[in-house]
């Protein structure tokens, strides 16, 4: 990798579905990153909303309620078997029929659309493009729908988020609000 490339955010090291458990975990919510608690005011009953990097359902299961039954939650992921756990959780829970679990590919979502609402948590730095990432989710999206990045302050440098939301921007988003959450850098944006 060379210098530029260092600059720019992103990356191809994705967690393992093997270390998934600690991602769904009751501390997670003690720590501040309660899901009801985050998306509270983002999403309606009946809006589809798109759960980039859904992992083992942290966000996906609350997003199947408040979409409620005559919405959808398109929970997205690059591992099957981060997709089979998240159906095992939500078919426990009754929320299976409001969620359509797709496998996506480190070059597309492999959804076109159209949302409501994307979530992008704690998973952006692990895209390999980040640019067309971005163009991607706002080709999903209807016109003001809203797209909440996330990205760990453990993880991601400050300089490489704001090189991300500069990105965003660029494919066609407003910035709407810099929300607060435990751990993190977080962008609340809006297509236009």
């Amino acid at each position: 990798m060379n210098d530029a490339d260092k600059s720019m955010p992103g990356g191809d090291r994705v967690c393992p579905a093997g270390r998934a458990g600690w991602l769904s975990t009751s501390l997670r919510r003690m720590l501040g990153q309660n899901p009801e608690t985050i998306l509270r005011g983002l999403i309606g009953p009946g809006e589809t909303v798109v759960d980039i990097g859904c992992g083992p359902g942290f966000f996906t299961l609350p997003l199947a309620r408040m979409v409620g039954e005559k919405g959808c939650v398109v929970a997205v992921d690059l591992q099957e078997a981060m997709l089979e756990k998240m159906r095992l959780r939500a078919a426990a829970a009754g929320l299976l029929p409001r969620i359509r679990p797709q496998l996506c590919t480190p070059m597309s979502l492999g959804f076109g659309g159209p949302a409501d609402f994307a979530l992008a948590f704690y998973m952006v730095h692990e895209v390999p493009d980040v640019v067309r990432f971005m163009d991607e989710i706002h080709g999903l999206l209807k016109e003001r729908g809203r797209l909440l990045l996330v990205e760990p302050k453990f993880h991601v440098r400050a300089a490489k988020f704001w090189k991300t939301v500069e990105i965003t921007w660029k494919a066609g988003f407003t910035l709407l609000s810099e929300p607060r959450i435990t751990l993190s850098r977080a962008v609340l944006f809006e297509r236009v």
